[in-house]
Order: C-alpha cells, then sequence, then structure tokens
C-alpha cells in the first residue's frame, strides 16, 4: 500500500514540473500557459529507503524492491472552479479520488512565467485553492440535508449519523474553515470518509522556490511555513527547476550534484517523508535470497493485516509472524542472528506491526 497524493495549484506554480521530476518522466507538459495539463496525468515512483540496500547486502538478495507512491498532477485551478470556472468540475471531480492533496504554491520570482493572479502571493494562492474546494463541499452538503433529514426521520441509523457529521461540517464551511477541522471521534471516522469532502483531506503545503532559495527558502517559503506550523500541517521547500534536473541524473551523480547546491538530500525524499507522516504511512519488509522488498500499512496495522496486503490469502489464513527488529536484523547479521541472540518474536494476530520489521508470516492455506 501507497497513497495517491493529489499535486494542485493555480496555474503556473510548478506543478507538471514538480509532476515530472517525481516520476522521473516528461508525460506532464509544462508549459507557460494555463491547463496545459488537460487530464491528470499519474504516476508511480519509488520509495527512497536507504534500509533497503543494508537489509538486501546482509541477506544477499538478488533483487530490491521498494514501496511505490502514486501522485495525480491536476489540472491547474482558477478562481470560480466551484462554479465550473476553467476546468472546475473535472478538477473538483479528479481531487476526490485521491487520499492527501500537496498544495504547489509559487514562491519565486520570474517575470518570463506569467502568474495567473497577476503578482506573487502564496498565501493569496493557498487561500484561492482552498476557497474554491470549500465553496465546492459547502454546495455539496447543503445539497445533501433535506434528503438526510427525510431518512433520519424514518429511524435510518446511518442517515442520522451522516446527518450529525454534515451539522458539525457546515457550520465550520460556512464560516470560511475546512472539514478537516471538523471534531470527530475514532468510530466517526469512517463515516466521515464516506462523505467524500475536498477538504476533509489531509493537506501537504509545497513550497516551490528559485534554485538559489532550495537550500535556505526564502521570504515566501518562511511565510509558507509559519502558516502550516499554524495550522498544525506540514510544509516542504522544494525548487522544482532543480528537482527536474536531479531526476535526468545518473544515480552517482545525484550526490555531488546536491552537494554542489548545500543540499544534503533530494526535495522527493523529504515529500516522500512529509507525505508519510500526513497519512500515517509505516515501512515493513520481506527479506531473502531472492528479494528484498518494502511494503507499505498505515500506522496501527495489525499483524494480520499487514500481512493482507501481500496476499489476501495471508491475512485469511494468519497464523503467526516471525519478528525481527529492523536494528536486531542488521545488528545480529540477518534472521539466524537474530534467531540466536532470542531477538526473533513469534507474533500473533494482535500484533501492532512496527516501522522497520522484518516480517515473515506462517499462515494456512
Amino acid at each position: 500500500m501507497g497513497f495517491k497524493c493529489g499535486i494542485v495549484g493555480l496555474p503556473n506554480v510548478g506543478k507538471s514540473t514538480l509532476f515530472n521530476a517525481l516520476t522521473q518522466t516528461a508525460s506532464a507538459q509544462a508549459a507557460n500557459y494555463p491547463f496545459c495539463t488537460i487530464e491528470p496525468n499519474v504516476g508511480e515512483v519509488a520509495v527512497p529507503d536507504p534500509r533497503l540496500d543494508t537489509l538486501s547486502a546482509i541477506a544477499n538478495s538478488k533483487e530490491i524492491i521498494p514501496t511505490r507512491l502514486t501522485f495525480v498532477d491536476i489540472a491547474g485551478l482558477v478562481r470560480g472552479a466551484s462554479q465550473g470556472e476553467g476546468l472546475g468540475n473535472q478538477f473538483l471531480a479528479h481531487i476526490r479520488e485521491v487520499d492527501a492533496v500537496a498544495y504547489v504554491l509559487r514562491c519565486f520570482v520570474d517575470d518570463d512565467i506569467t502568474h495567473v493572479e497577476g503578482k506573487i502571493d502564496p498565501l493569496a494562492d493557498a487561500d484561492t485553492v482552498e476557497t474554491e474546494l470549500m465553496l465546492a463541499d459547502l454546495d455539496s452538503l447543503e445539497k445533501r440535508v433535506a434528503g438526510l433529514e427525510k431518512r433520519a426521520k424514518g429511524n435510518d441509523k446511518e442517515a442520522k449519523e451522516q446527518l450529525d457529521l454534515v451539522q458539525r461540517a457546515l457550520p465550520l464551511l460556512r464560516e470560511g474553515k475546512p472539514a478537516r477541522l471538523t471534531p470527530i471521534k475514532d468510530e466517526e471516522r469512517q463515516a466521515f470518509a464516506a462523505l467524500n469532502l475536498l477538504t476533509s483531506k489531509p493537506v501537504l503545503y509545497v513550497a516551490n522556490v528559485d534554485e538559489g532559495s532550495a537550500a535556505t527558502g526564502n521570504e515566501y517559503s518562511k511565510i509558507v511555513e509559519e502558516r502550516a506550523k499554524k495550522e498544525g500541517a506540514v510544509a516542504v521547500t522544494i525548487s522544482a527547476k532543480i528537482e527536474s534536473e536531479i531526476a535526468v541524473l545518473p544515480l552517482d551523480e545525484r550526490k555531488e550534484y546536491l552537494e554542489a547546491l548545500s543540499l544534503e538530500e533530494a526535495g522527493l525524499d523529504r515529500l516522500i517523508r512529509a507525505g508519510y507522516d500526513l497519512l500515517g504511512l509505516v515501512t515493513y519488509f520481506t527479506v531473502g535470497p531472492k528479494e528484498t522488498r518494502a511494503w507499505t500499512i498505515e500506522k496501527g496495522t495489525k499483524a494480520p493485516g499487514a500481512a493482507g496486503v501481500i496476499h489476501t490469502d495471508f491475512e485469511k489464513g494468519f497464523i503467526r509472524s516471525e519478528t525481527i527488529a529492523y536494528k536486531d536484523y542488521v545488528e545480529f547479521k540477518g534472521e539466524s542472528g537474530a534467531r540466536d541472540a532470542g531477538k526473533l518474536r513469534l507474533e500473533g494476530k494482535e500484533y501492532v506491526v512496527a516501522d522497520g520489521d522484518v516480517l515473515h508470516f506462517r499462515f494456512n492455506t
């Protein structure tokens, strides 16, 4: 399991350039005019994880298989999208299909690239995007109220639950606040997600800066970071132009290129880590002579559910998992050493898989 993240923003903020860098493809046309990306481009990118190389070296694996993330480059939004302006209806429909939304905000000055609003103001850009999504959510919920009230009067339990959630979300949206701020209990999360509200999705702010500001940020990106901090959100500063240059370099040249720019790592790595934090994802590994492989699960997933990510039969017939913590696998140089040191544990159905666990599942066929 990975996650599906929509890349959203006003036209000409660097969305498609960032998408190209992330997926290392040129399938998204980056051009200096609105709506150059007419249909959403979908790409997968491997999750960089140095632990894979370490585990593979210990086990002498023939192949390394990282987990993958899906990114969706969505056509540029403009003011009035919630009323169908530009590619409004398509834009909103595509956002409903993703798990999280990355707001790409223009934090660079370039007279050769026009800004659809005529000025560089990343917070205003974020507000434009968020406002359109909130207006669409408000319209969606207001249309549902009458039907839900009618069903609730007929003692429809599901309708009563949905109506309660709708009535909690509506005041926030009317005040210009996103639906993700709606107070809900853990047991209500699934029902709330079923409302499929655009502003209920987790948000990641991506400050797209000029090349010279990639390492330190600039006045615009710092404003974005301050906003994210106030909201309890996540912000990542990236130069999409630099990332697109890194993407085409051979692997052995990337480190030298990054060092020359005073960057410790590629922006992609930081973006993925931020995405993991945003959605509460963790990684476990399966290791053997054939392959070392990373698997992504939600934090809090129990062993049978983790096994089910590999194959549903593993979950249905789950007996136990042979479990070694990553640090123990490395310290004792593999499964045999960890077993001899008493670090291999047999875990049952209630075991919550931890990030970095090396697992081997036993199951009935």
